[in-house]
């Protein structure tokens, strides 16, 4: 999973960070929400997930054959990280890599899985053989082809426990790589795992560039080389990061010439920039969705889409801390926050309150849970009984000498995440509750305080993948230090469901694993789970070929083109 950084739109991309990726755009424009893929810093872009329907703008296309030439210019929040997939777990540094390089399947509009840099894969003896045949015609951007080599020196990337990555799960649950031939290898797994497939949408890795790099200080993080629709043209940091069309794609040359990804931290000024034309798509508030994107120049320069995002916004504790141990405490602090008065304040109305960390209405999705009422004085009565009281009048809690106090940290610029908190601050004051609010830049946010475990509850986002396997977020073993399960949650018989749900391809039991999963979050609250935004891009109406789909719009964006008429830039034909 990627947390939902800042970022803008990205292509149909493969793998685990098709909708991470996405996602964080929108969810983080609109300020909210996204990792199960992506820690999502509130990006703006285009947006992943559902059934994309434009809601005004103008036509969809112009008649006429596509055609190369133009630049689209995206916002985003943070810059990335990095661009070594394997490494990064923001969603800003997956947008841009997942540009970058190719994985052996992805997902097409439909969310089916497809072949990418695949020729052939087969799905043998009950799950546990997959066989792969690799593309004879990609190639590296420095000419060199892509091989099997490449394949096993990305799975064994993966599983070096030196890697300091948060997907390793997924390969170490292989028993055996063999390479066949030198397009061909086959993975042995030692029982069915309903992830096998999604692991080879991860990106493939150059040996011959990486082979014995130090991985935390290799110049190919920032300088790397891929076989994907782009290439990296240049990086000026903390300002723009801008991609070129590779003209060696093996599925043919983007049409857009550059992909400029533009550095803005802070959602307002980006707004701006979109209304003076200097950016091309971001993802909008509801408030500039509703009441600031609306008349005939606005209809005639712009489409807009809404639908469902496949992401959520959340409010999670450092089960460290004394405070959050005790599970009535955070119980009744989800009694205490009135979620419909955030979708309301926070949202205008553009969102539901969610209560777990699937996407409503989707086949895992436990409808049958009850949620915690918006309930005031029933948050009072549990903080009681967990022993927090008002002994010395002044209107807060203490326990022991100590009052209840603690600081909600969330990223800068994302006004929507700092609006959530500053609601929740009010709500839990109401019930004797001492809450502060601090921001902090995203990448120093998720390094500095997330990764380390230096905070006391953060205002964040997941994305939520087409797989509903969350082992990565959840499970026991991932509560380390630069691992996703953050907030330190360690249940046993959660740890004994995520294994048994991903050992078996049966929807049907997967299903009945997974309600209770879900049943057993909403018991224990480690996250108070707080909405699903919609997700609402604007895209320049100059540009053609999108094709809304329940991969959202980017799913095709190598085939988005501007007539010749109307494009903006011009750069050096390649």
């Amino acid at each position: 999973m990627n947390r939902t950084a800042p970022s803008a739109p990205h292509a149909a991309r493969a793998g685990l960070y098709l909708l991470a990726f996405l996602l964080c755009l929108l969810l983080a424009a609109c300020g909210d929400s996204a990792p199960q893929g992506g820690k999502d810093g509130g990006k703006n872009g285009t947006a992943a997930g559902g059934n994309a329907t434009a809601t005004r703008g103008a036509q969809a296309a112009t008649p006429g054959e596509p055609v190369t030439g133009d630049r689209i210019i995206l916002g985003t929040i943070g810059e990335p990280s990095n661009l070594l997939p394997f490494i990064a777990s923001d969603a800003s540094s997956h947008e841009v890599s997942d540009q970058l390089f190719v994985a052996p399947l992805r997902y097409d509009k439909d969310l089916n899985i497809e072949k990418w840099a695949a020729a052939s894969y087969e799905v043998l003896e009950n799950g546990t053989l997959l066989r792969f045949t690799l593309r004879d015609d990609i190639r590296w951007e420095d000419g060199k082809p892509l091989t099997a080599d490449d394949v096993e020196f990305t799975y064994k990337l993966m599983v070096d426990p030196k890697t300091p990555t948060p997907y390793a799960e997924d390969y170490l649950a292989i028993k055996e790589f063999r390479k066949t031939g030198p397009l061909s290898f086959e993975v042995r797994y030692a029982k069915p795992f309903a992830r096998s497939l999604i692991t080879w949408m991860h990106g493939i890795m150059p040996k011959h560039l990486l082979e014995g790099q130090d991985l935390m200080n290799t110049p190919f993080s920032r300088k790397p080389v891929g076989a994907g629709p782009y290439r990296l043209k240049e990086w000026e940091a903390g300002t723009r990061l801008t991609l070129e069309a590779s003209p060696s794609y093996f599925l043919g040359r983007p049409y857009i010439d550059e992909v400029v990804y533009r550095v803005i931290p802070d959602l307002s000024t980006m707004f701006l920039e979109l209304k003076a034309q200097r950016l091309d798509m971001m993802s909008l508030s509801p408030q500039q969705y509703l009441h600031q994107t609306n008349g005939s120049e606005w209809d005639m320069a712009w489409r807009k889409f809404q639908y469902l995002s496949f992401g959520y916004s959340y409010l999670g504790y450092n089960l460290a801390l004394p405070m959050f141990k005790d599970v009535k405490v955070r119980q009744a602090l989800t009694c205490a926050i009135d979620r419909k008065a955030l979708v309301a304040g926070v949202l205008l109305g553009q969102g539901m309150p969610t209560v777990g960390p699937y996407k409503p209405g989707t086949w895992v999705y436990n409808d049958k849970i009850d949620d915690y009422p918006y309930d005031p004085a029933k948050a009072r009565e549990l903080l009681a009984q967990a022993g927090w009281a008002d002994t010395n009048g002044d209107g807060l809690l203490d326990k022991d000498g100590a009052p209840f106090a603690f600081t909600i940290l969330t990223n800068q610029g994302n006004d929507q995440r700092i609006k959530a908190a500053t609601i929740i601050q009010s709500q839990l004051k109401a019930v004797g509750i001492d809450v502060k609010i601090r921001t902090v830049e995203w990448a120093a946010f998720i390094k500095e305080f997330v990764d380390k475990g230096r905070f006391d509850a953060v205002l964040l986002g997941w994305n939520i993948l087409q797989d509903p396997d969350l082992y990565d977020v959840w499970h026991s073993s991932k509560a380390v230090p630069g691992g996703l399960n953050f907030v330190g949650y360690k249940n046993p018989e959660v740890d004994d469901l995520l294994e048994r749900a991903r050992s078996t391809f049966d929807q049907a039991e997967r299903k009945k694993l997974y309600d209770r999963f879900q049943e057993i979050l909403h018991r224990d609250q480690p996250y108070c789970f707080l909405y699903t935004p919609y997700s609402l891009p604007i895209v320049s109406a100059r540009f053609q070929g999108l094709e809304p789909a329940p991969a959202g719009l980017t799913h095709n964006f190598t085939r988005w083109w501007t007539p010749k008429e109307q494009q903006r830039y011009r750069m050096q034909q390649q």
